[in-house]
């Protein structure tokens, strides 16, 4: 860890539903994000920080590291005889919970809730102030998970969410407590802003989703899709470059060589990069930086991962978010960016035109792409200051 001013000990901050190491960039993305946030509080109060992360075992090596993290590697056998959890956490000033972005539901079965809330149970066993970092809370459509959804939010410390519909799907749990409604950690993402470069065809990005292109996690349209989604991306690939732009295919979760294949972009873009000549493929990007500093080099974006699409946003790239869930809606409805398509509810004609219109409007949509960055910062900053209160506190 890093060395820190005589007298005055480091901020210790535990971060859990985090990941250093996840194939899915979007997680890393908050991560990363939340470690700047802390670092920035740490500046500010004139301290050092130490960050543990309690990460699920993987081979994957970290892309979210520096001097001051350590990484705890976390499965079901350190939770069910919790001791080293504990003791982990009980040397913390907070510990953070980020709920991998938009976990904090019953939508995604029983197993992923309990181990959320008894993490939570845990910390509030362990007598450490929990923070629910800006996240999706619910929905929430079975009476006992409703119940311990309530009491786990009643007792953290802060309680912060990413969109308007989640402060709502709060309330309607009957939380009591002050709910801080920010925006999306990974607007604060750290990238490399793209040189000039010499006049050319626009480029145009799309991030084919492995996870919709196989239909979803069992392959029987668990999203309710209306429409052909293999199809849609082709169709819209097509028509960008009928349109005179360079197609770059785009992946945002990355599984290594060897792993289950059903949620890898990489596999789903190249596989399409063989069926259309031209097109380029992007890399498989070794971490959620290096992917939003090559979306940042592109003129318009159009994907279904949705933190793809916030790191075009955050940007400055006028981006169509693909929506297959309430989430898109609620994060960039929130910051008044009103150009997400829904993949559930319109035709597969009705988004062509629409992302043609928008191509043409690229320009319009650019500006209004940093008006809405504008404003989830300004959201952001309401949860920092929270934060950034508590670890002045209780450090």
């Amino acid at each position: 860890m890093s060395p820190h001013p005589a007298g005055a000990r480091p901020i210790r901050a535990c971060l859990i539903m985090h990941s250093t190491r996840s194939d899915n960039l979007g997680v890393g993305a908050l991560t990363a994000s939340e470690v700047e946030v802390l670092r920035r509080i740490a500046r500010d109060l004139g301290r050092e920080v130490e960050i543990t992360i309690f990460d699920w075992r993987d081979p994957r090596a970290p892309y979210v590291v520096g001097p001051d993290i350590r990484v705890a590697d976390l499965d079901m056998r350190a939770l069910l005889d919790p001791r080293r959890f504990l003791r982990v956490v009980r040397g913390m000033d907070a510990v953070i919970d980020v709920g991998a972005g938009d976990s904090f539901a019953d939508i995604y079965g029983g197993a992923r809730l309990r181990r959320m809330f008894l993490m939570k149970a845990l910390v509030h066993a362990a007598g450490v102030p929990l923070v629910m970092a800006p996240q999706t809370i619910g929905p929430f459509t079975r009476p006992l998970s409703r119940r311990l959804a309530r009491l786990a939010l009643d007792r953290a410390a802060i309680v912060a969410t990413r969109d308007a519909p989640s402060t709502a799907a709060a309330r309607e749990l009957g939380v009591r407590r002050e709910v801080i409604e920010a925006s999306d950690l990974a607007l604060l993402l750290p990238y490399d802003p793209p040189p000039p470069r010499a006049p050319g065809p626009p480029r145009v990005g799309i991030n084919a989703s492995g996870l919709l292109m196989g239909g979803g996690y069992t392959g029987r349209n668990e999203f309710g899709l209306g429409l052909d989604y293999p199809a849609l991306v082709r169709d819209l690939a097509r028509g960008f470059r009928e349109a005179g732009a360079e197609v770059h295919l785009v992946p945002h979760v990355i599984v290594a060589s060897g792993r289950l294949s059903r949620e890898d972009d990489a596999r789903a873009c190249a596989a399409l990069a063989a069926e259309l000549p031209g097109s380029v493929l992007a890399p498989s990007f070794a971490s959620p930086s290096e992917a939003k500093t090559y979306i940042a080099g592109l003129d318009f974006f159009m994907g279904a991962r949705m933190h793809a699409c916030i790191a075009a946003l955050s940007a400055g790239v006028p981006v169509v978010p693909m929506a297959y869930s309430r989430k898109f809606a609620g994060l960039f409805g929130s910051l008044g960016y009103g150009h997400t398509v829904d993949c559930r509810t319109e035709s597969a004609a009705a988004i062509l035109a629409k992302a043609r219109a928008a191509f043409e409007a690229r320009e319009a949509l650019a500006g209004e792409a940093r008006v809405a960055l504008a404003g989830g910062l300004a959201r952001l900053a309401r949860y920092q200051a929270a934060l950034a209160a508590l670890l002045a506190r209780v450090a």
